[in-house]
């Protein structure tokens, strides 16, 4: 919920530039289109209020700049050295390749944040359902109160009204004392409320007006606008620019009525159309309840429409066809915003099941990762199927660790950085937390120790914008590699799902990305863990931490057979001892359980 918070003020961000551009149009186009358009201009705007609420996790948005992904959890990273497990074999010359470090940060002021905006949100939508529950009530208490109209004069009005308004529909109409201006209202069984006032001594001319226009409310559907105005008003009750649009259309909305009206009078009687507005005018602004549409309005909205009738002409089919076109095109032009208002599109946390291969089924790991918040990928190229466990971690996104280097590696023999045939780089001189790490080091060497200043200095030679820019080439997880060279793949800015890990490692398998072979041959190298009678055992680890508790491991890989290849990736997830090595420990265990390594 809190990370839904913070994500819900990010998207609000565009929600606040879409009603900005919409203001803007209506300004630029507003001469142009009909009252009604104008009107409906506003609906696309409802529908985009919605998206952040929506499953819409299913379909498939392009990716956005990761400038948009504003809040990340500041995960940290660190590895210390485990014991090395048994249940895999021998690795290759030293057990080296298990080790990790990096650095380690807190998360915890993201949280807060996000549980305090969690909590003022949903009080201010409390107190604002509060008070439209108590309107609501008011308006029972109207209804019960409320008779069927007794006026035959009246009633002999209505049936003409309803008759120009090709209106089939026999929509009650009652008088009450409790309010002071007509109004309609209900969903599903709409009626129309007159004040008991004007009934007794009722202006036939005014009287038609006054039906006319609630009946237009009725064909333009404006009951159900008014629910989802309101819902919108309660949910976004934090955004002033929300309720600056939601006024406006209340307005455009009576004024479409007008419009409506005003294309069934005659132009001598436009003015004594507008005379019957004014003399609403001081009466009260509101409506009784909130899902209810009248003819009163306040004054600056009374002023509005008294200028459109004065001004009003017949809109011709030219102005019509030209309104219709603006509004497709406008609303395509929104709903371009839906990825970014989507909360689980702009929630880079959570990536897609695999496409390819139609067979996914779900292994019972349990007994081997109990304990564990735990996500296992398994891809067997040559029956094509998938095997998951627990596909809710499987898709959850978490900081690579030290599993990016076998990309880094791959960035910088593409920049030739280094080569395939010389990779050393020299040690500084400066003391690392394994005496591995204090020597100079090749491609080989370092990836089997995992030495990381080995790969920072590869990362800042190709710098940031280079880096960001081969994220994105390769597809790599969210795609974003954030400022720091140094630390973006442990920093929480990089993040990648089991699934993905899978997808990458066989889009370097098959050298997807269109890399020279070379280069693809030379990261494999350096990640060969074993050989057994089951085939080649490829492999590399990462560890996330957080206080300086291991909370996160990695171990993805993959065996080559003769006749096929297994890609796999294991993540393991816990408040403490949850590092590379466990993972690998426990990915042996499942290998040999699935019979792919043994």
């Amino acid at each position: 919920m809190t990370g839904f918070a913070i994500r819900f003020l990010a998207c609000n961000l565009c929600i606040s530039v879409i009603i900005v551009l919409l203001f803007a149009v209506k300004s630029l186009l507003g001469k142009r289109l009909t009252s009604r358009s104008q009107y409906r201009l506003w609906f696309p705007l409802l529908g985009l209020l919605a998206v952040p609420f929506l499953p819409l996790e299913h379909i498939r948005f392009p990716a956005f700049p990761a400038w948009f992904h504003a809040w990340k959890p500041q995960n940290a990273s660190a590895q210390t050295p485990g014991n090395i497990p048994d249940s895999l074999l021998s690795a290759r010359e030293s057990t080296g390749w298990m080790n990790d470090f990096a650095i380690s940060a807190s998360q915890k002021a993201p949280s807060v944040l996000g549980a305090a905006c969690s909590i003022v949100w949903i009080c201010g939508m409390a107190f604002l359902l509060f008070s439209f529950i108590k309107s609501m009530l008011h308006l029972s208490d109207i209804r019960q109160s409320a008779l069927p109209l007794q006026n035959a004069g009246v009633r002999s009005l209505y049936r003409h009204c309803l008759v120009e308004m090709h209106i089939r529909r026999s929509i009650p109409v009652r008088s009450t004392a409790f309010i002071k201006s007509p109004m309609i209202s209900g969903l599903f069984f709409p009626c129309i409320y007159l004040p008991a006032s004007l009934i007794s001594d009722y202006d036939a001319v005014s009287m038609r007006y006054m039906l006319l226009h609630e009946l237009s409310h009725y064909r333009q559907k404006d009951t159900l606008a008014s629910c989802l105005m309101n819902t919108a008003r309660i949910v976004y009750w934090f955004n002033p620019l929300v309720h600056l649009a939601l006024r406006e259309m209340h307005t455009d909305r009576e004024i479409a009525c007008d419009a409506f009206v005003l294309d069934l009078l005659c132009e001598s009687d436009y003015e004594s159309y507008g005379q019957t507005l004014l003399a609403f005018a001081d009466r009260i602004s509101r409506m009784p309840a909130p899902f209810c549409a009248g003819i009163s309005t306040g004054m600056a909205q009374m002023k509005k429409r008294i200028l459109h009738i004065a001004g009003y002409r017949p809109a011709t089919l030219q102005k019509h066809l030209l309104s219709l076109l603006c509004f497709l095109l406008i609303t395509a032009l929104l709903c371009c915003f839906i990825p970014l208002l989507h909360i689980r599109a702009s929630d880079d946390s959570k990536s897609r099941l695999p496409e390819s291969g139609r067979q996914v089924s779900e292994p019972d790991l349990s007994s081997i990762l109990d304990g564990y918040d735990a996500g296992f990928v398994l891809y067997d190229t040559k029956s094509g199927t998938w095997q998951i466990y627990n596909k809710e971690s499987a898709l959850t996104r978490s900081v690579p660790a030290s599993t990016f280097k076998i990309y880094s590696a791959l960035l910088a023999l593409e920049n030739g950085t280094i080569t395939p045939e010389q990779s050393l780089l020299g040690w500084n001189g400066q003391n690392n937390v394994y005496d591995s790490w204090n020597r100079d080091q090749t491609l080989d060497s370092a990836m089997r120790n995992s030495v990381t200043w080995y790969f920072q200095t590869l990362d800042a030679q190709a710098g940031p914008s280079a880096i960001q820019q081969f994220i994105r080439d390769i597809g790599y997880g969210n795609q974003d590699a954030g400022n720091d060279a140094a630390t973006y793949w442990m920093d929480a800015s990089l993040k990648i799902s089991p699934v993905e890990q899978v997808q990458m490692l066989q889009k370097l398998y098959d050298n997807a990305f269109g890399f020279q072979p070379e280069h693809i041959e030379a990261v494999k190298r350096a990640i060969r863990i074993d050989a057994s009678r089951y085939g080649l055992l490829y492999g590399k680890t990462g560890t996330v931490a957080a206080d300086g508790k291991n909370i996160c491991g990695w171990f993805i890989g993959f065996v080559e057979k003769e006749d096929s290849t297994c890609f796999f990736a294991l993540n393991i997830q816990k408040d403490s001892q949850a590092g590379g090595p466990e993972a690998v420990q426990l990915a042996g265990r499942i290998l040999e359980y699935l019979q792919v390594w043994k």
